[in-house]
């Protein structure tokens, strides 16, 4: 099948009512995956320092030592570790004598293929009489790491979709899953901050939660190992993505009840099914051995994570509503087509307990996990990045709102028509929030002006974004170092304020 034909299926499925199989939907969404590898940009910088460390530093110099990698940092990122004679502050050594990195190890794993693949092909290069460094920062690596970003990316998308298509017409699925995928913070951390985590995230958490729907009735000893090790590269990736673990406790209550209460219709016994938890939760330990391990080399303990102490959570006072809608990155108030989820996820709930219930709790874990994180405004960061990890079950609530939207509307075809102008509106308006963000028009910390972002929306994105993705797509060089710039001097802003 060639890369057009799955544009052409959907649209006579659009224009004659004429239902077709969700592969066609898994196909456009590869072929405009395809369309937008273009906007990857091979980027390390911020917390991706750290993240993309733990994976250069053991390929390049089979080590933890970080330091060539801080030095290789941008500008903001060095001026608080280094010194004037730029070597790493000594408040910045942990008490194994290795510089602060508290950054997830996961990313790296999932990058580990990518840069194998291209420290190969510039030491085969070298040999051939290249002058290209294999240094890990060099052009190739930095591709070689984009492209495993934007994969994992796209992968997240993909499992949402087929989430989502279990339970919904796989039209509002696919429109769900494009939405998300223009009207979230997700492309952000797709294409512009490839080296961060969140992508990664996206598509590990999206990954278990359909293992875990697809292997509900029962799980094999087999499958409960499986999931395990999906559990492990999860949390390798994030800490906070334990919130999403809290599926398989709801779960196991219900299943414990049925046993107790001899309800049960699957005939397995209680003691089987203890075991198979005690299985899955000894293969959970066994996959966090990467992040274990870098932690005691790092920190001295394999559970020294480096991040804020509990202790210093926000118990007391947890910021319930500003996580939400605070301008300081609120998730619904900077991603406000996640509104349209919600609803969906109650009718969810109510329609598949089984299901819903849990994805439900899932959520609710997580909101309340950040809501009393002392950085739960992200510092740097487009929207509540944070709760990208929710990316499959926000499809999926976004999928259920729009079936249900359409099954009070008499005609199909108006339903959809309805649907994509305003979920058309949602997304370019994230675009053009995107644009401000990136080139600094709004703050990339702190809280910003929602009526100053809407009026430059209006009267300054239509006039710049053109020539300014011009730049981006061929002088990309030199707009980075301008952003850097500007970065810079809105930080000493700050610092000075």
């Amino acid at each position: 099948m060639n890369s057009a034909q799955p544009v052409k299926v959907v649209a006579a499925s659009l224009t004659n009512n004429i239902p077709f199989q969700p592969h066609n939907y898994e196909r456009l969404l590869l072929v405009l995956f395809l369309i937008s590898l273009p906007l990857l940009n091979p980027w390390v910088r911020g917390d991706g320092v750290g993240y993309y460390a733990y994976a250069r530093a053991p390929l390049i110099e089979h080590n933890l030592d970080f330091t060539h990698d801080y030095q290789f940092a941008n500008e903001s990122f060095r001026e608080a570790r280094l010194d004037e004679n730029g070597l790493p502050r000594v408040e910045f050594r942990t008490e194994t004598g290795h510089l602060d990195n508290h950054f997830t190890v996961g990313p790296a794993l999932l990058w580990s293929p990518f840069l194998l693949v291209a420290h190969g092909g510039v030491l085969l290069a070298r040999s051939l009489g290249s002058a290209v460094l294999a240094d890990g920062f060099s052009a190739p690596y930095r591709y070689a790491m984009a492209l495993g970003t934007a994969i994992c990316g796209f992968l997240g998308l993909l499992f949402s979709f087929k989430l989502a298509a279990q339970y919904v017409d796989a039209l509002w699925a696919f429109l769900a899953t494009l939405t998300f995928w223009g009207g979230s913070s997700l492309p952000v951390y797709i294409y512009f901050n490839p080296s961060w985590s969140h992508a990664h995230s996206a598509f590990t958490v999206a990954l278990f939660l359909w293992y875990w729907e697809r292997t509900r009735a029962p799980r094999t000893m087999r499958q409960w190992a499986v999931l395990g090790l999906i559990t492990a590269l999860m949390l390798n990736v994030y800490y906070a993505n334990l919130m999403v673990v809290t599926v398989l406790l709801v779960e196991a209550l219900w299943q414990y009840s049925d046993k107790l209460r001899g309800a049960s219709t699957t005939g397995e016994k209680l003691a089987s099914l203890l075991a198979r938890h005690l299985v899955f939760g000894a293969i959970v330990c066994v996959g966090l051995l990467p992040t274990f391990i870098s932690r005691a080399i790092v920190y001295g303990g394999p559970l020294k994570t480096g991040y804020v102490s509990l202790r210093d959570f926000l118990w007391n006072s947890p910021v319930l509503f500003s996580v939400l809608f605070s301008s300081n990155h609120g998730l619904f108030s900077w991603t406000p087509v996640l509104l349209l989820a919600l609803p969906g996820l109650v009718l969810f709930a109510r329609r598949l307990p089984r299901v819903g219930i849990p994805l439900a709790v899932a959520t609710v874990s997580f909101y309340l996990f950040f809501s009393v994180y002392p950085d739960w405004a992200g510092i740097s960061s487009f929207g509540n990045r944070f709760f990208l990890s929710l990316t499959a079950i926000f499809i999926l609530g976004l999928a259920v709102s729009l079936e249900c939207f359409a099954a009070h509307i008499a005609s199909r075809q108006r339903a959809i028509a309805i649907s994509t102008a305003v979920l058309g509106c949602f997304v370019l308006w994230n675009i053009g929030l995107m644009y401000q963000w990136g080139t600094h028009l709004i703050p990339a910390r702190g809280p910003i002006s929602f009526s100053q972002a809407a009026y430059n929306q209006v009267h300054v994105v239509p006039q710049q974004i053109s020539s300014q993705l011009r730049n981006y797509l061929f002088r990309r060089s030199d707009l980075m170092k301008q952003i850097e710039q500007k970065d810079i001097e809105q930080l000493k802003q700050r610092e000075e304020q």
